[in-house]
C-alpha cells in the first residue's frame, strides 16, 4: 500500500512545506502549515495547485492527486513536481473521499478535485484526518465544501504569445490573491507567470 510505503518519509516532519519563492509571497507564513486545507479556485486552479505542490515535492516529500488526471505527468514535472515521488490516482466519483483519507495517511501533500456534489461532511472527515496526520491538502473546488484555512483564487489571467493570429500560446500572466484565517485574514496579490515559456512558475 502506498501509505505504508512512504510513511518513513513522511514521518520526518517540520511546521512548515517549503514553496517556491514566488508561492511564498502570498502564505502568510512563507510556507504550507501542515495538518491544513488550502483550496485554489478559479480559471487556472489546477496549474496554481500544481505549482504550490512543487516546492514540497522538490524538497522531498511525497505527493499525490485525486481527481486531476487531466492534468498530465508532463505537466505536473514541467511545474517542478519530482515524478518519482507523486501518485496520480484515479478514484471512481463515489470513492473519492476513501482514496483521499488512505493517502493523507501516508504522504505529505494532496492535490484534490473533489466530485462536484462532495458531501461536506466528507469534506469535513477529510479534513480532520490531514489535521490529526500533519498532511496539506490543497483543494481545487469553485463550490466550496472543503473548511480551508486559506483560499488562493486566480483573479484573472492572460495568455502571451500569439500575435496578429500567429504563432501559439506559450506564457500565461496570473493575479492570484490569497485570504483566509488567522494570519491569513489580511488579502494578499502576487502577479505570476503560471506557465513562463519553459513551463515554470516565476513571479511577474
Amino acid at each position: 500500500m502506498l501509505a505504508e510505503r512512504v510513511r518513513p518519509v513522511a514521518a520526518s516532519r517540520t511546521r512548515l512545506l517549503p514553496v517556491l519563492p514566488p508561492i511564498a509571497a502570498l502564505l502568510p507564513d512563507g510556507g504550507l502549515r501542515r495538518g491544513t486545507v488550502v483550496r485554489c479556485t478559479g480559471t487556472a486552479a489546477p496549474s496554481l495547485a500544481m505549482a504550490v505542490a512543487a516546492g514540497p515535492s522538490a524538497a522531498g516529500s511525497w505527493c499525490a492527486t485525486v481527481g486531476l488526471e487531466e492534468m498530465g505527468v508532463l505537466a505536473a514535472a514541467g511545474y517542478g513536481l519530482d515524478l518519482e515521488r507523486l501518485a496520480v490516482v484515479r478514484a471512481a466519483t463515489a470513492e473519492w473521499a476513501v482514496a483521499a483519507a488512505v493517502l493523507v495517511d501516508g504522504i505529505d501533500l494532496l492535490v484534490l478535485s473533489p466530485p462536484r456534489h462532495a458531501r461536506p461532511a466528507a469534506a469535513r472527515t477529510l479534513a480532520a484526518r490531514a489535521r490529526e496526520r500533519g498532511a496539506v491538502v490543497l483543494v481545487v473546488e469553485d463550490r466550496p465544501a472543503f473548511p480551508a484555512e486559506l483560499e488562493l483564487v486566480v483573479e484573472t489571467a492572460q495568455w502571451h504569445g500569439l500575435a496578429e493570429g500567429t504563432g501559439r500560446l506559450r506564457s500565461r500572466r496570473v493575479t492570484v490573491m490569497a485570504h483566509g484565517r488567522g494570519s491569513a485574514v489580511r488579502p494578499l496579490r502576487q502577479e505570476l507567470w503560471l506557465p513562463t515559456a519553459t513551463g515554470k512558475v516565476a513571479a511577474a
